[in-house]
């Protein structure tokens, strides 16, 4: 028969009596206990159940006939001696089933160890409780493991009312009397995307003020088990852990200290809350809430991504941070619907206008395109090559190079502004629904870090709390920040020298794959040789080069972002998440967008001409700048943010699921399949993955730049709103079903917006407007075509006839110097140069024989002065709308204003009228006390005895 320990079963007990509603049972009651059991094949789940018992108590001060007794109530309610209890464990209670478990940690006690941990637990624990909190530990002989043990603690109601007050955590006084906002006419279009109202307003709204323990009574407190919801107790344990010391009283270190070092120098393994139920079935306690199973139900599952996100009860389970960053991504995602919507409407039009490119049409014609040589590409491997060979990329960047992109970059500079202007507003609203409103003062005021008190030894009078505080010197800050500017200066710097490499090595290897690739009968690559091109081949083997850099060096400045941030030691964490957000996304803006901007702004834009090429380090290292594909630049600037914005996307997502669920593959199994009555909840959530502090830094970063590929080189690719739409849509259940399945529960923190990552949306809005406009002018062939059709065209009409003849200058083979002529059967066999004497290069040049042979021609400075002209023009048109837009769009809606005027006005209100009924009792009770002791003095008949007198003071 399996064993039950009696001091459990005691506890369960008493527990289940406590639920039922009856008193507390005395300490010195006496159990008579009839078990029975069921083998393991005659259950369910393979296991003995404890069944029909009866609990018989004698009180020593009633002999059992007291109403502690149950000799009266033969059985408890709605149970008889059949009545099936089974010892769950999976549950988020002590083991008397009355105290919330607020936080766990585990630890592994290693008896032929290192002793100093066992010490270190020994004073943190008893330093814990001196705190007030209560522990329970669960041994290592029931974990499943056999090695683990693990310490719950739970926060009691004095504790949690002194660190509510301390954290000035807001709490409800009234009831709200504003209504909801109606719903719109056509609502009913939008039901089948809506989720039921309980679970998007999981509690009711109420005005609210900070806890003060000194007045409980002004306060809606119903019950003081549950005033203060999960995520709440949990943030209160977790900062009375964080500065909790574990030295001697005798020994004060300062070092020594918070939960965050005990973890690092391995004493404990872990510390999390806990989840309220398991994800995939609800908790069979009425008492949790089970939320978590609501989460994955209506949010995490990928079936509902068409369903609008629970951001109350996201908030409630797991705080306000990540709260805000599922909101903001939300209506990322539903402002990049309206982007994508245009981006297919022009690549639709070019699309349509597809026949009536008559530049493509003039390269495939093989009496046009066909009869122009053009000059080599390389010097010495690379020959002469006909420019009909360019016909198919010639249409493909008709696609995006068109009229309809340039109205898109236009609209994209607008979107951005509406984008960042609404989410404002969208933001004031949560902060005041989430009570955030005045959140950031105190947060600065304090929340200060563990770390910035520990490091930082010397103090000084704060002028607004008026209380010393530590701080760190000038002269160690400058120290600090200057070693830190360094560093970062030096890694980007290494960005940039890796990606010079990888353009040298495309330099570099071009000839070689224009020797090897020869078109020739020779060619043993017969199925796919025609579209393997030089150009092709170095972009794709330096594409992965530089795809393994990036990785290399997002590995070691991950580290060094972290090690820097930390040597600088931020006040408060919201100061340290702002100073790492910004190191990180400088060194990630440089080492992904580099190779755009290389594309965008220098490829081909510094060549030369046949007779006096540029080379990179100069003329002896053999390097010649790299010309644009034949299709023109746009088109390889298209790929290239195609690829990279594409496999982040795709990489990024696969990483995002396989790998946590590869990682928690076995935790995963073995909780569906092992019982509740044996894999206990905090062994279920250990077994989960660990959520960092700064777990949303990655998914921010990872949106953020995803942000910079659809703003800052939109005019080059229309569909990239697109791709980002169906990535994110696709981006938010993978991140709810990681939060809801794969990761413990995160400590519930605070924030009233997005942090530094706001100015950083502002800086790349207005950087992107720029990017655009040189994009529209220096890589697009439009401003060129533009000045030809208005300007140089010998028709009557309007026409494009002529612009291909017209945008290749000439020169004369015989010119081109021995040094990058083509070797001898490098030549291609329809090459005669007794017939072919000159050749044709991309530019704007006086032919050979003129007296200003090969120097620019006047459309040149025509079109560069057309090129200036469309940049200054669109960038002051689209900031003119941009601030417009920014100034006639309100940061605050005028309804959030109203409700906040009105709530600090109910509060004053309120808190008046409480005071003055206090004082009303204060001066009613000192009256009554005054004529007592007068009566007294008067009659000293009338209270004789002390304790009368003061029964007849109450009484009065």
């Amino acid at each position: 028969m399996p064993s039950v320990r009696t001091a459990e079963l005691v506890r369960s007990a008493r527990g289940m009596l406590g639920r039922q509603g009856y008193t507390p049972l005395a300490t010195n009651c006496s159990f008579t206990i009839r078990i029975t059991t069921r083998w393991p094949n005659q259950t369910d789940d393979g296991l003995a159940v404890l069944t029909a018992f009866r609990i018989n108590l004698h009180s020593e001060d009633n002999n059992g006939h007291g109403p502690n007794s149950l000799s009266d109530r033969e059985t408890l309610p709605e149970n008889t001696e059949t009545d099936t209890l089974h010892l769950n464990k999976d549950t988020v209670f002590f083991r008397d089933g009355l105290r919330r478990i607020d936080f766990v940690i585990s630890y592994v006690d290693d008896k032929d160890g290192d002793g100093k941990k066992q010490e270190r637990r020994r004073e943190f624990e008893a330093n814990l409780e001196k705190a007030g909190l209560e522990l329970e530990t669960e041994d290592k002989s029931d974990a499943d493991d056999g090695k683990t043990y693990f310490l719950k603690i739970h926060a009691p109601w004095e504790v949690l009312a002194t660190y509510a007050d301390v954290l000035k955590i807001r709490v409800p006084f009234k009831a709200s009397d504003i209504p909801h906002t109606k719903d719109a006419p056509l609502e009913w279009l939008s039901r089948p995307f809506r989720l039921p109202e309980r679970i998007m307003r999981p509690e009711p709204d109420y005005f609210t003020s900070p806890f003060d323990k000194g007045k409980i009574d002004f306060f809606l407190i119903k019950d003081k088990d549950t005033f203060f919801p999960p995520s709440t107790r949990n943030r209160i344990v977790y900062y009375i852990l964080a500065r909790c010391p574990y030295y001697k009283e005798d020994r004060k270190e300062k070092d020594k200290k918070g939960i965050k070092r005990l973890l690092s120098n391995g004493t404990y393994t872990a510390a999390f809350p806990l989840h309220d139920s398991r994800y995939w079935k609800r908790s069979r306690n009425s008492e949790c809430e089970s939320e978590r199973y609501n989460l994955y139900q209506n949010w995490a599952r990928l079936l509902s991504f068409y369903k609008e996100q629970p951001l109350n009860l996201i908030r409630k389970y797991y705080g306000e941070k990540i709260g805000i960053y599922f909101a903001w991504l939300g209506f990322y995602t539903e402002m990049l619907f309206i982007a994508a919507v245009i981006g297919v409407v022009c690549f639709v039009y070019g699309l349509l206008s597809y026949d009536d490119n008559m530049s493509s049409k003039e390269i495939c014609d093989p009496s046009i395109g066909g009869s122009i040589v053009m000059c080599p590409l390389c010097d010495k491997k690379c020959s002469f090559w006909k420019l009909n060979s360019t016909c198919l990329s010639s249409w493909q960047s008709h696609l995006f190079d068109n009229e309809g992109t340039v109205f898109f970059a236009i609209f994209m500079g607008i979107w951005v502004t509406l984008f960042l202007e609404f989410w404002k507003r969208r933001q004031a609203r949560l902060a005041y629904e989430w009570d955030l409103v005045d959140f950031e003062e105190e947060q600065q005021q304090l929340q200060m870090r563990p770390e910035f008190e520990i490091r930082c030894t010397e103090k000084r009078l704060n002028r607004i709390t008026q209380e010393m505080e530590p701080y760190l010197p000038m002269k160690s800050k400058c120290a600090r920040y200057w070693l830190s500017g360094a560093t970062v200066l030096f890694w980007i710097c290494m960005i940039v020298a890796c990606i010079i490499g990888v353009i040298a090595y495309r330099l570099a290897v071009f000839a070689a794959f224009a020797s090897i690739m020869k078109d020739s009968p020779t060619r043993k690559i017969q199925l796919v040789g025609s579209l393997i091109t030089p150009q092709l081949a170095t972009s794709v083997t330096a594409s992965c080069i530089n795809f393994v850099i990036i990785l290399i060096l997002n590995f070691f400045y991950e580290r060094v972002a972290i090690w820097i941030t930390d040597m600088e030691i931020p006040k408060t964490h919201l100061e340290y998440e702002n100073k790492l957000t910004m190191k990180m996304y400088l060194f990630q803006f440089v080492n992904y967008y580099s190779s755009c901007f290389y594309v965008a702004f220098f490829k081909g834009k510094f060549v030369g001409y046949p007779g006096n090429y540029t080379y990179m380090f100069g003329k002896w290292s053999r390097l010649r700048n790299e010309e644009c594909d034949p299709g023109g630049c746009l088109i390889e600037l298209t790929t290239q943010l195609l690829i990279v914005m594409a496999g982040k996307q795709l990489c990024g997502n696969i990483q995002e699921s396989l790998l946590p669920l590869m990682r928690n593959w076995w935790g995963s199994r073995k909780g569906r399949k092992q019982p509740e009555n044996q894999y206990s909840r905090w062994e279920q959530d250990h077994d989960l993955l660990n959520f960092s502090q700064i777990g949303l830094f990655y998914e921010y970063l990872e949106m953020v730049i995803q942000f910079g590929f659809i703003t800052l080189f939109v005019a080059s690719f229309p569909l990239a709103p697109l791709l980002a739409l169906f990535n994110n849509i696709l981006e938010i259940r993978v991140d709810a079903w990681k939060f809801t399945t794969q990761y413990r529960r995160p400590v519930a923190s605070k924030a009233r917006n997005i942090g530094a990552w706001q100015e950083i949306l502002n800086v790349v809005a207005i950087l992107s407007v720029v990017t655009n406009a040189f994009i529209m002018a220096f890589t697009s062939d439009m401003i060129p075509r533009l000045v030809y059709l208005y300007a140089y065209h010998s028709g009557t009409e309007a026409s494009m006839m002529g612009y291909i003849n017209n945008s290749l200058s000439v020169y004369n083979i015989s010119q081109i110097s021995a040094y990058s002529m083509p070797e001898e059967g490098e030549s291609p066999i329809w090459f005669d140069s007794s017939f072919i004497t000159t050749c044709r290069y991309r530019d704007y040049r006086y032919p050979s024989g003129h007296q200003r042979e090969y120097t620019h021609t006047m459309q040149f400075w025509h079109i560069l002065a057309a090129r200036m002209a469309f940049i200054i023009i669109m960038e002051h048109v689209v900031f003119v709308v941009k601030f417009f837009v920014a100034w006639l769009i309100p940061d605050v809606p005028s309804e959030v204003k109203a409700r906040i005027k009105r709530e600090r006005y109910l509060i004053q209100e309120y808190l008046h009228d409480y005071e003055v009924e206090k004082l009303k009792l204060q001066l009613l009770s000192a009256s009554a006390s005054f004529m007592t002791e007068s009566r007294s003095e008067l009659y000293p008949g009338f209270c004789s005895a002390t304790d009368k007198c003061e029964v007849l003071s109450e009484c009065l």
